[in-house]
């Protein structure tokens, strides 16, 4: 290992030599000196580390040389990661205006997200994603989704053809699935998708079911969506579409003796599943709206217009004459079960908050969503793992993007403590590097100031 840590060292050296002879490659190339890097497969340490960013890929790591070449960030020994994956993220349409996609996209960054899958797609999101791979823009990695495939946009057999090829053509990552579908449009749908290959996730629709959504091959399923209407024998006789707010009419039905075979398929199938589990904690959890707004700091990130529509919404939603608390609480029990048992006998899972949706600020949700995963039962290197090396395999790019390797994206998170002792130490990094663009936190700050200031008034 000393051999190997030495070369690696030595590579540095002349790396940064090099850069004496070419001064745009003093621009593009950084050494973060002096960290503890963090190995997100096994969760082990190496300390005194450096590492090599050229042209926003990591280059080279190696042990702590005294070296002065390139652009320098000091770690000061604190602890570096690889940048997390919102898998279920909503990039603002057209209609909200550039300035506030662009502070969307940096709230994301702010926290450390350095990937984003759009789960709404627009024919500017096209547009997006290319400026980031670019780094025209500041902005996390995009994958984006075809617009909404449901009820009322796809109607029909021959729809779903033309629709579904159109989008291929038009060169989205993948369709969103949303309620609404007929069970013979849906499986059109299916076979077109796979035809001119592309991948469909999302919603599980009340005609399809979860057991044939899981069949069809879904990417991922969504908000464990259908998970809890899948546990309801047909012996209760209940008309599905009578679920309610994902399967909450259900709870009481539910037999949870069939989820591990639930689980089971989608690791047979192949698909992983996205929790969202913040957005039942925050948006659905009996806690009156009005305190989560007076004691959430990220609220004022947002335009006060949209906080006070999640208020309302909130209020409508747990002012259901069915919803209580306890069954509520009943209710979270099961999710949580389904979580633990899809992480451990399932497929896998992917980190997603459903940001901007009810309650969870862009980039500020996934810590939520972390601790609503741990509180599940998973430890803080499982919960990090599903919005790291994950995602990476689900996009088919293990060894690009998810960790701190040679060879691998420069999307990197600076942090002054340990977060596998503890999630909370995911927030407020000192610093954010995105395909190799350094945002310093007192930058990160000030972008924030800014962005407040401006929210408010609107």
């Amino acid at each position: 290992m000393k051999q190997i840590a030495k070369l690696l060292s030595l590579l540095l050296i002349i790396s940064c030599t090099a850069q004496e002879t070419d001064s745009e490659q003093d621009i593009e190339t950084t050494i973060i000196r002096n960290v503890k890097i963090i190995d997100v497969r096994d969760g082990s340490i190496s300390e005194g580390m450096n590492v090599l960013v050229k042209n926003g890929i990591i280059e080279a790591i190696g042990e702590y040389e005294n070296q002065s070449d390139a652009n320098i960030i000091e770690g000061n020994g604190r602890y570096l990661m690889p940048g997390l994956a919102e898998m279920h993220a909503h990039i603002p349409s057209p209609q909200w205006g550039r300035d506030r996609t662009d502070e969307t996209l940096f709230l994301y960054l702010s926290n450390g997200v350095t990937t984003i899958r759009g789960m709404l797609g627009h024919p500017e999101h096209l547009k997006l994603r290319e400026k980031a791979a670019n780094n025209e823009i500041l902005s996390p990695r995009i994958f984006t989704s075809s617009p909404s495939v449901n009820g009322n946009s796809v109607k029909t057999k021959e729809e779903a053809r033309q629709k579904i090829s159109q989008f291929k053509a038009d060169g989205y990552d993948f369709l969103k699935i949303h309620p609404g579908l007929k069970l013979e449009v849906f499986n059109e749908i299916v076979k077109t998708a796979n035809e001119v290959g592309i991948g469909f996730s999302g919603h599980v629709p009340v005609d399809v079911g979860v057991r044939h959504a899981i069949a069809s091959g879904y990417g991922s399923i969504d908000h464990v969506d259908g998970f809890l209407e899948g546990l309801v024998p047909e012996k209760a006789g209940v008309s599905p579409d009578q679920n309610g707010f994902f399967g909450y009419n259900f709870t009481h039905l539910a037999d949870r003796s069939q989820i591990e075979e639930l689980v089971a398929l989608t690791k047979k199938n192949k698909v992983w599943v996205v929790p969202t589990q913040s957005l039942f904690t925050r948006w659905f959890s009996p806690i009156e709206p009005e305190v989560i707004a007076a004691n959430d700091g990220d609220f004022k990130y947002m335009p006060k217009s949209t906080v006070e529509q999640w208020i309302n919404s909130k209020k409508n939603l747990i002012g259901d004459p069915e919803y209580t608390v306890d069954k509520f609480v009943l209710f979270t029990d099961i999710r949580q079960e389904l979580i633990k048992s899809l992480h451990e006998n399932g497929h896998g899972l992917l980190l997603g908050s459903d940001a901007p949706q009810v309650f969870n600020v862009p980039g500020f949700s996934i810590h939520h969503e972390l601790a609503s995963i741990i509180d599940a039962g998973l430890s803080p290197l499982q919960a990090i793992q599903t919005g790291t090396l994950n995602p990476a395999i689900f996009f088919n790019m293990e060894g690009q993007f998810g960790e701190v390797r040679i060879g691998a994206s420069a999307d990197l998170i600076l942090l002054k403590n340990n977060p596998l002792d503890d999630i909370g130490n995911l927030k407020n990094p000192d610093g954010v590097m995105v395909r190799g663009q350094w945002l310093d936190r007192e930058m990160i700050d000030k972008k924030l100031a800014e962005i407040a200031e401006r929210s408010w008034d609107i």
